[in-house]
């Protein structure tokens, strides 16, 4: 089952994730910073146009400015149907647009309305960060050229390393934003995808790229 994601600045009440159409929908909260978890799969935003810390029309720029969320589609949630207030958000980079209030069933049609007219997403962009090359789309990472074998889990920490590079981060940290939280996972696993990493990047005659910070967690130093 294909993994659908919802980024709401906003709360709609009811369980999550949620499945239709063969599809698993997964609605989560985003803040003025981004994601917190590391976004898989098809994504679509929904931006109030009033928020708590920042307008609607600010979050909708620095949306469009995370190369994380290149092919995510933006819908700003309107207080009201004005041309004005429609126009401004096009030009700051939402797709479209609807008037709120919203409620699940209402972007569940939504998103199943525009994935029928549209097509499936894209994954996310390749990213280069030196010589390491992380290609989401393919499952695979690569040191000058080399291959960095990987199992999908370690990919994909790897990427979310590679999102965060500017933090030094928690063991908790990891497995939420992996979204290993249910089931939970033991943060001792982190340490053994960890070193698995390192390993990878070894036999790949790459650098230490993974420092550990006593006592906090996992900082990546390898800078673009």
């Amino acid at each position: 089952m294909r993994k659908v994601n919802i980024l709401l600045t906003g709360e709609l009440p009811g369980p999550s994730p949620q499945s239709a159409a063969g599809e698993m929908f997964d609605f989560q909260g985003i803040g003025p910073g981004g994601p917190s978890a590391l976004v898989d799969g098809p994504t679509w935003i929904f931006v109030d146009w009033i928020m708590p810390e920042i307008s609607g029309l600010e979050m909708v720029r620095r949306l469009r400015a995370d190369d994380r969320l290149a092919d995510a589609h933006i819908t700003i949630v309107l207080e009201q149907d004005d041309d004005e207030d429609r126009r401004r958000a096009i030009k700051a980079g939402a797709d479209d647009y609807v008037v709120g209030p919203l409620d699940r069933n209402g972007v569940l049609d939504r998103i199943l309305t525009l994935q029928s007219q549209h097509g499936i997403q894209r994954s996310p962009p390749r990213k280069r960060v030196g010589l390491l090359e992380v290609v989401p789309a393919a499952q695979q990472a690569r040191w000058d050229g080399t291959p960095l074998k990987l199992s999908p889990n370690e990919f994909r920490l790897l990427r979310f390393l590679v999102e965060h590079r500017d933090e030094v981060l928690s063991r908790q940290r990891i497995i939420e934003g992996l979204g290993k939280l249910e089931p939970p996972i033991d943060e001792r696993t982190v340490d053994v995808w960890i070193g698995r990493l390192r390993r990878a990047f070894r036999a790949a005659d790459g650098p230490e790229a993974i420092r550990t910070v006593r006592k906090q967690g996992y900082a990546f130093d390898l800078e673009g």
